[in-house]
């Protein structure tokens, strides 16, 4: 096991994953290469930064990972309001 494995942020960001990945299907289709696989792309993101930070990584590379990952996050959070600016789908429904 990697030490990325065992971290709460990490398994957070997976289950973060599934939940925008639920979102993404949600979406029209004419949304399927624009916003879906944006929202997506950023989610998944958060997890693969965490992760290649993690390891081997001096204080200075892992905390710029980390940056990464919160950039994408906040990416993410933009995603959110243009599904709701565009009235996609109800903000009950994004789960985020």
């Amino acid at each position: 096991m990697y030490k990325f494995e065992r971290l709460k942020v990490y398994q957070l960001a997976l289950d973060y994953i599934d939940k925008l990945y639920l979102v993404a299907a949600k979406l029209p289709r004419n949304e399927e290469y624009n916003l879906s696989s944006q929202i997506k792309r950023a989610a998944t993101s958060i997890a693969l930064n965490i992760a290649e930070g993690s390891t081997g990584q001096t204080d200075p590379e892992q905390a710029r990972f980390l940056a990464m990952a919160i950039r994408s996050l906040l990416e993410t959070v933009a995603c959110k309001h243009i599904i709701e600016r565009r009235g996609y789908l109800r903000a009950n429904l994004l789960l985020m």
